[in-house]
């Protein structure tokens, strides 16, 4: 118990240190030291104290290890049991008994063994950052061994109860001391060492947070640790219920204790309008709230807006649910405006920084930044989560990610296993459980990027290239297909979609997709059955629904990811293994355009070479995909902006590079001779103009409308020749700026306007860049 309350103070010291000032401040004026002087003390003062927190922290590493060495030594021993006739133990026992505990212990040691001889040697030129940041970014372990972690000690327990031999070993077990340690061996249980993982992430994270404290900002360590500090604050947020159960409780003035188990921001349908919620899950009650408004100076506190008593709370399945209220969707092209905004303020802010201007023009920015933010976050959300209590009236939400809806989903139906029952609150006891919603908690921000501090990653800009390979694990065969999220402008998107690979326990899908990144650092990958029942139809979206088989999420480490070769992963989920790979590419890389090493190829050849070959106006590869689409593809939703899956276009590029041949093109191309010498590239753009405004005719059906085609299209049409943009060289977070939104505007100028002939053009004298 004494380890319980000091990792809670611990815990608490995290968590509440971000109200601290900020590591590396610079001690104030007034020391008797010249400022180089100072400078170089404190220098060698930091290096110092580096150290000295290194050391305390590796020796603190070699008795985890022990600890985890003490816990693993039964398993084996008891593994070669469980397949006698006499077993102490079952392997599935064993398995839930001693879940990820080699995994944690194999992290460790190479972390140990990697840390060590860093510190032994230590200097000014030694770095450890890449060590902690590889470590926070191996948390997902810990996650599935925390997620696990109640069960692991249920069944110890019981088994210690029903079998002596495995109570005497559990009681007494031997962890080696230290190496400089006179005693040999140490007796503990094996419900403490249980606990040990738990009580580790916290003391790393607070070792992180006293490394930060003597590392200076320009130290190559600093954006490593910080970012190792950040994922471990979000983890030990997400899984503080499961750390100790009274840090999240409150008590009913009837003496009962009500724990809290979950909480965030969530976008309701209230009245016809969106509304943003604060929700909170407590064992028995789902309560939803909104900050009240109150003075400068005063206490915050909730409102609550209704609860549902989780014995009263069901989910309508797709036939039962009501028929959604009209909802005012707001257009695409409207949403991608927003961000188009959001990001030319990033880039002002940037700039104002760079060039040390003032605090209050700063800050102007900054706000203007939260208000179109919170924007984007109150209107993007369309996916619907219905509460119904059964006494009553119906709640719905708008959530952006299935894998969010899943997780509040999982996580009400894992308390409702338990002996519930109905109740309803007094006008006092809801005063005091709302009352409790501002100290307990976890997350304290609105979902925006804007509330990020300024030493925080950015995340990555550019694309990430994933393949996704195979799965494992399905106890019976299914049509499976995987989707692909990643977090953008704060909140988590649907990005890609395999296909459905049918009545198969191993899919093998080896499909790739490019992912656009805009400040994202995490991937999540989730599994479906997919479902052809057309009586499943949700009437919320008039989609059918499909089963959630599984998912996981893994944090993208820049390190890792941005290098030119393939990065393989594995994600575990509900038993459930998917292979991916993937790399990361920056926009400059990903749009400049590489010519072709085949001299009769079409990709990256200019136009004006690729016309006069096929003697056409216009390239067949761009009249056959145009003709593909309006014949097959006209009405799909999303069309052109879903990724498509990378290895199909591949495959389409190398068969058009290998046949202009094709009898179907020769003959094209004899109909289309050249009357006189016209400009090709801009006949192409023409042409595609035409099209275009075909699919824009469609909107209703696929969503995509003027606007949204001219948000798509803008860059890839209307970007300057890699010679024009050599000297203007922007960062990656610039490129939806000016540029991109001046190149949209053009864009859609030209698809609003009425359909021009070449002449006109040419008598019109518009001007554009045209070197595509």
């Amino acid at each position: 118990m004494e380890e319980e309350e000091e990792a809670i103070g611990y815990l608490d010291k995290v968590l509440e240190d971000e109200d601290d000032s900020e590591p590396g401040t610079p001690t104030s004026p007034g020391s008797p030291f010249s400022a180089g002087e100072k400078g170089e003390r404190d220098a060698g003062k930091g290096l110092e104290m580096r150290k000295l927190v290194l050391s305390g922290f590796l020796a603190s590493e070699e008795i985890y290890i022990n600890q985890l060495e003490a816990l693993l030594l039964p398993m084996k021993p008891l593994k070669a049991t469980a397949t006698t006739s006499q077993p102490v133990l079952t392997l599935q026992q064993i398995e839930t008994i001693f879940y990820k505990i080699q995994d944690i212990y194999e992290i460790h040691k190479e972390f140990y063994d990697s840390l060590c001889p860093k510190v032994q040697q230590w200097d000014s030129n030694v770095t450890m950052g890449h060590l902690f940041q590889k470590l926070a970014s191996q948390l997902g372990v810990y996650k599935a061994f925390v997620d696990n972690y109640k069960i692991a000690l249920e069944t110890a327990e019981k088994c210690s109860q029903s079998n002596y031999q495995f109570q005497k070993i559990s009681e007494e077990l031997k962890v080696k001391g230290p190496k400089d340690s006179k005693e040999s061996h140490t007796s503990v249980t094996m419900e403490a060492l249980l606990y040990k993982p738990i009580d580790r992430v916290t003391r790393s994270t607070l070792v992180l947070h006293d490394l930060l404290k003597h590392t200076p900002a320009d130290h190559p360590d600093y954006p490593l640790l910080q970012d190792a500090l950040r994922i471990s604050q979000n983890f030990l947020s997400s899984i503080n219920e499961d750390i100790d159960p009274r840090r999240t409780a409150v008590t009913t003035p009837k003496g009962e204790t009500r724990q809290l188990v979950k909480d965030g921001f969530l976008v309701e349908l209230s009245e016809g309008s969106r509304k943003l919620r604060h929700v909170f899950l407590f064992t028995d009650v789902l309560l939803c709230a909104k900050l009240k408004k109150t003075a400068v100076g005063k206490h915050q506190q909730y409102d609550c807006k209704w609860y549902v008593p989780l014995a009263d709370l069901v989910f309508p399945s797709p036939e039962e649910s009501e028929h959604c209220p009209q909802v005012h969707v707001i257009p695409d092209h409207e949403l991608e405006d927003m961000k188009m905004k959001i990001s030319a303020i990033k880039s002002e802010v940037q700039k104002e920084k760079a060039n040390k201007g003032q605090s209050r023009a700063i800050e102007r920015l900054k706000k203007k930044m939260f208000e179109n933010e919170f924007w984007l976050l109150l209107n993007s959300p369309a996916i619907p989560f219905r509460i119904h209590n059964r006494n009553g009236k119906s709640y719905l939400f708008l959530l952006s990610s299935d894998y969010e809806r899943s997780e509040w989903r999982e996580a009400i139906q894992k308390l409702q296993k338990k002996d519930l029952q109905a109740f309803v609150l007094s006008s006092v006891e809801l005063q005091v459980l709302t009352g409790s919603c501002f100290k307990l908690r976890t997350v304290h921000n609105i979902p925006v990027t804007s509330n990020k501090d300024d030493d925080e990653s950015p995340g990555l800009y550019g694309f990430l290239h994933v393949i996704v390979h195979s799965a494992k694990g399905f106890k019976q065969s299914a049509n499976l297909y995987c989707t692909l999220e990643v977090d953008s402008f704060g909140y988590f998107v649907s990005k890609a979609k395999t296909r459905v690979f049918r009545d198969t326990t191993e899919p093998q899908w080896n499909e790739e997709f490019e992912i656009e990144l805009e400040g994202s650092q995490s991937l999540r990958i989730l599994c479906y059955e997919k479902c052809y029942d057309k009586t499943k139809l949700n009437k919320d979206n008039n989609e059918i629904v499909d089963k959630i088989m599984g998912k996981g999420q893994i944090q993208l480490d820049p390190q890792a990811v941005q290098t030119k070769n393939w990065h393989m992963d594995v994600i575990e989920m509900n038993g459930i293994k998917v292979e991916f790979s993937m790399k990361f590419t920056s926009r400059d890389m990903s749009l400049k355009r590489t010519p072709s090493k085949k001299q009769t190829g079409v990709f990256g050849v200019k136009i004006s070479v690729v016309t006069k070959r096929e003697r056409s106006k216009v390239p067949y590869i761009v009249r056959q995909c145009i003709e593909e689409v309006e014949k097959r593809g006209i009405e799909e939703v999303g069309i052109y902006r879903i990724s498509g899956v990378a290895t199909d276009i591949q495959a389409l590029k190398a068969v058009f590079d290998a046949t202009l041949s094709d009898p179907a093109a020769k003959e094209n191309c004899m109909m289309h001779l050249l009357r006189s010498l016209p400009d090709p590239n801009l006949i192409t753009f023409l042409f595609l103009l035409e099209h275009l405004k075909r699919v824009a005719e469609k909107e209703p059906i696929n969503k995509m409308s003027l606007h949204n085609l001219a948000t798509v299209f803008g860059p890839t049409l209307l970007r300057p020749s890699e010679g024009e943009s050599k000297g203007h060289l922007t960062l990656a977070s610039d490129i939806w700026s000016h540029d991109v939104m001046a190149q949209v505007q053009v864009l859609l100028y030209y698809l609003q306007h009425p359909p021009i002939s070449f002449t006109e053009l040419k008598r019109n004298t518009l001007y554009f860049s045209t070197d595509v």
